[in-house]
């Protein structure tokens, strides 16, 4: 567009459009949030800019004219073409969006940590990242991807196991001094820490012979869980995934050899509506390559 072809202003327009709509300066100024003064000198500032009257005034009673009219329909249209287009590029920016719910421990301590690649990698994907432990209708409250730690068996949904887990005691380097179990015999005399994952499954596989844990705190949080042992209060079960940052930083020692399969594993979700979408199988295609360099690292 040349120079010469300057457009009036804006928000003259949208004032002088809606005082034409209503034909009355004061439900102009309620539906535009702006008062009568402002209104009437929006309309007059108009009318100078294009050098004629566009309503014929009697007292606080206006009429529009003819010509003013057509040029009011006009504008009507040409605002409801630009309300289409704004909502068409806000429903884009929304189809960009991914929500991802996960279960917290995954969330915060293997997820997460992971993000940012898949953000550099997909800079046009805004990522939601809630985390819950509940079991949630995913399709119902318009919520992408689902990571769950279970076995598998989500009716309706696109599911895909995405790795398995195992379970082992941990403990802090300071635990007692230092005076740490040296062997699985040693646990009944120690203070064992209780998750919602219990302790007996893990003692039988030791030849352990002692009753599942019971007194202190029950720590439904894998993550608290895991800050309890780090500062030494006692043994944690804890799940691999979940606890492989403390132990690599030094936190948390890992007891013994011996592990036991968690007879949960992750699994990826996906409602049949939101499965086939592009950023949903660019999450999946992503995550199922982030577990597998995991899986590679874990074996060296």
């Amino acid at each position: 567009m040349s120079a010469s072809r300057r457009l009036p202003n804006f928000s003259a327009l949208r004032a002088f459009e809606a005082a034409a709509r209503h034909e009355n300066f004061s439900r102009a100024a309620e539906e535009l949030h702006l008062t009568h003064g402002a209104i009437s000198h929006q309309v007059r500032a108009l009318e100078q800019e294009l050098g004629r009257q566009l309503f014929v005034r009697n007292g606080r009673q206006v009429k529009i004219t003819s010509d003013a009219l057509k040029f009011a329909q006009f504008l009507g249209k040409s605002f409801a073409d630009i309300a289409v287009a704004a909502d068409a590029m806000r429903a884009a920016s929304i189809n960009q969006r991914l929500t991802v719910t996960s279960i917290p421990s995954f969330a915060a301590r293997w997820l997460a940590p992971r993000l940012g690649r898949f953000i550099d990698l997909h800079p046009d994907i805004e990522v939601v990242l809630q985390s819950s432990g509940q079991l949630q209708d995913l399709a119902r409250d318009g919520i992408d991807v689902g990571i769950r730690f279970g076995r598998g068996n989500y009716p309706g949904m696109v599911v895909e196991r995405l790795m398995g887990d195992v379970y082992y005691p941990v403990v802090s380097p300071h635990y007692r001094g230092g005076e740490l179990p040296a062997e699985p015999q040693q646990l009944p005399l120690q203070t064992l820490l209780r998750s919602v994952e219990p302790w007996s499954p893990w003692l039988r596989a030791a030849g352990v012979d002692m009753p599942e844990p019971s007194g202190g705190v029950m720590f439904e949080d894998l993550s608290m869980l895991i800050r309890s042992a780090a500062d030494g209060n006692g043994v944690a079960l804890v799940r691999h995934v979940v606890a492989m940052q403390e132990i690599a930083s030094g936190q948390l020692v890992r007891l013994f050899d011996i592990a036991t399969p968690c007879p949960d594993e992750y699994f990826f979700v996906a409602p049949m509506a939101s499965a086939g979408r592009p950023q949903v199988v660019a999450f999946r295609d992503w995550l199922l390559e982030e577990i597998a360099a995991f899986q590679r690292q874990q074996l060296k």
